[in-house]
């Protein structure tokens, strides 16, 4: 107890401490360049291998805290029961299994590395560095040993599975009957409660496997993700939302938009509108708008007038507003994955982003004066006071924008000031984070968020290394365009399949398993490449609110102790207006397209 105790103050110290590092050194390389070009040696090099920490150390973390992405858990099955148990020890051998594998195919990226003799600064080899891929996986297995049970039976099956994949090195390639078995029993591990990357790294290594593809090609894919220059932008921009979340923030930003809009009809639910779309565009999408908002704006709207249903339908939609608007994470994501510049992504989702806020705001207006809700008198005075009491907040969009617009900063620098800033704001200025007390914690927080995604990324992309292998992408283009023969039928093809699949798929998953298929098709039909980010991005958006599974409406019924048979029909109204607006994105390109030949994109 006291070793493993160790180890975790260890592993969550390691992890403050290289966020914290990743925050300063794009600080540092920013500052520096004016004033003569000063900057840190091989500081590129050094924030690869920081994001690689992040990306490992959370996903340990996660395992510890039960924070990987999963599609389900063996809680459904009832407490106590040895259904529960064996589940639970099925689940926890596969997963131990898979990361065993990619910690044996990291270790031989890692040898094959040392081999190119590349150095750091101070002559430390980048090869040392890249030993936390192995390490924190071959971890991540035994903590997933340990977890498959309280009993030593239970613990011994995950061993044996563990021993049997590599036992299987030594047996005939899988093939027939044998592979599907396998490939069945990582599927099931995954639908009932394994995390999402293991299904997409076990399918992955099973895939190339059975090709007698070495298992390393999985491993050295997720070390070819982390070098992406925008990537480090994630884990930085997940530390300033989780900051955000952890403070005041939130009453701070209610405060300011009920004192411009409160004195309006139906002005609550357009402060509503209008403070989740902002808090959702630090946070990703992840949920924590719902989580952190709602238990402060759900009272305002009932105690004002307006029916539970319209408020709960209001709080749950306006949990996934702003995803289109700049520093949102999965804009950024989805423009690593498919390879398309966030700057434009970010331009030219401005628009389309603002059409779905103002429609859910509207409507709040008619539901407003229909359930003649109160309003407040507007006051001068109150405006001032709120502005002044959240300027800070309100600053951090104008930081981040004003800093990678003008050039002064890339991306990753202008994600390290935004997360610096709401550090030393939070911590220092409005005092609402103790630094050494409270810091940490929120930064494991985000910590394990990052590891889930950035793991479950890298997962993802070993998986479609193998579908371009086998030119997956090229055979569903041909079979597209036999049967698809119009740029509007294919758009909304691609509107229903985006809507069932986003409501299924959490956003990250969503983003690394499907924009790699779409992106080919969307340049066979002649869909602009930032045109058809912003419609994927805004079907996910509505997805989050498609019944049955729609993630906002577990997120709202769990927060706010409702049936989900009513959240289902408090959202219909809101479903449809989103619904209106992502058509009018899809069929009007000129809402994206436009501004970014205004600009002279």
């Amino acid at each position: 107890m006291r070793l493993g105790a160790a180890i975790g103050r260890l592993e969550k110290g390691a992890l403050a401490a290289t966020f914290l590092a990743a925050i300063v050194l794009p600080l540092s390389d920013a500052v520096g360049r004016p004033l003569g070009g000063l900057h840190v040696p091989g500081s590129a090099s050094i924030i690869q291998l920081l994001t690689l920490w992040l990306a490992f150390l959370g996903g340990l973390l996660a395992v510890r805290e039960s924070g990987h992405l999963t599609l389900s858990t063996v809680e459904l099955f009832p407490e106590g029961s040895r259904r529960r148990r064996v589940v639970r020890v099925f689940v926890y051998a596969v997963a131990a299994a898979v990361t065993a594998v990619l910690a044996y195919g990291a270790f031989g990226v890692v040898m094959a590395d040392r081999q190119q003799g590349q150095m750091l600064p101070a002559g430390v080899p980048v090869w040392v560095g890249e030993c936390i891929m192995p390490l924190a996986l071959a971890l991540m297995s035994l903590r997933f040993v340990l977890k498959a049970s309280a009993r030593l039976r239970g613990r011994t099956v995950a061993l044996v599975a563990v021993a049997g994949v590599f036992a299987l090195n030594f047996l005939p390639r899988p093939a027939g009957t044998g592979f599907w078995l396998l490939f069945e029993a990582i599927a099931v591990a995954v639908l009932v409660g394994a995390p999402v990357f293991v299904g997409m790294a076990g399918g992955a290594l099973l895939l190339f496997f059975s090709q007698g593809t070495p298992v390393s090609a999985v491993p050295a894919e997720i070390y070819r993700l982390i070098g992406s220059p925008t990537l480090p932008a994630i884990p930085l921009l997940t530390a300033c939302g989780f900051v955000l979340a952890g403070s005041r923030a939130a009453d701070r930003l209610v405060r300011f938009f009920r004192a411009l809009s409160g004195w309006m009809t139906g002005g609550t639910a357009v402060l509503v509108a209008l403070v989740c779309a902002v808090f959702t565009t630090f946070t990703g999408g992840s949920g924590i708008t719902i989580i952190a908002l709602g238990g402060l704006v759900y009272p305002i709207l009932r105690e004002e007038g307006y029916p539970e249903g319209f408020s709960l339908g209001l709080v749950t939609a306006a949990g996934s507003l702003g995803l289109l608007f700049p520093p949102s994470l999965p804009v950024i994501l989805y423009s690593v994955v498919a390879n398309v510049p966030a700057d434009q992504l970010y331009l030219a989702g401005v628009v389309p982003g603002l059409v779905l806020v103002l429609l859910v705001a509207a409507y709040g207006v008619w539901a407003g004066r229909r359930a003649g809700a109160a309003r407040t008198s507007f006051s001068w005075s109150e405006v001032a006071s709120a502005t002044w009491e959240a300027k800070w907040e309100l600053m951090l969009p104008m930081l981040v924008i004003g800093l990678f617009a003008s050039g002064l900063a890339s991306l990753v620098e202008a994600s390290a000031a935004a997360a610096a800033f709401a550090i030393v704001v939070e911590c220092f200025v409005t005092r609402d984070i103790h630094p050494t007390r409270d810091l940490p914690r929120v930064l494991l927080k985000g910590g394990v968020l990052v590891g889930g995604v950035l793991i479950l990324l890298a997962s993802a992309m070993g998986l479609t290394s193998y579908l371009v292998d086998v030119q997956l992408p090229s055979k569903l283009l041909l079979f597209v365009q036999a049967h698809v023969h119009s740029q509007l039928v294919f758009l909304l093809v691609l509107n229903l399949l985006l809507l069932v699949l986003g409501s299924v798929l959490e956003i990250y998953s969503a983003i690394v398993i499907l924009a790699p298929l779409v992106v080919p098709l969307g340049v066979a039909f002649g869909v602009h490449p930032v045109h058809l980010g912003v419609i994927f991005l805004a079907n996910l958006e509505l997805g989050f609110l498609f019944p049955p599974v729609g993630l906002n409406l577990f997120l709202s019924s769990s927060r706010f102790g409702k049936p989900m048979t009513l959240l289902y029909r408090s959202i219909v109204p809101f479903l449809v207006i989103s619904a209106f607006g992502v058509l009018l994105i899809t069929y009007a390109p000129v809402l994206s397209v436009g501004v970014l030949k205004l600009f002279g994109k």
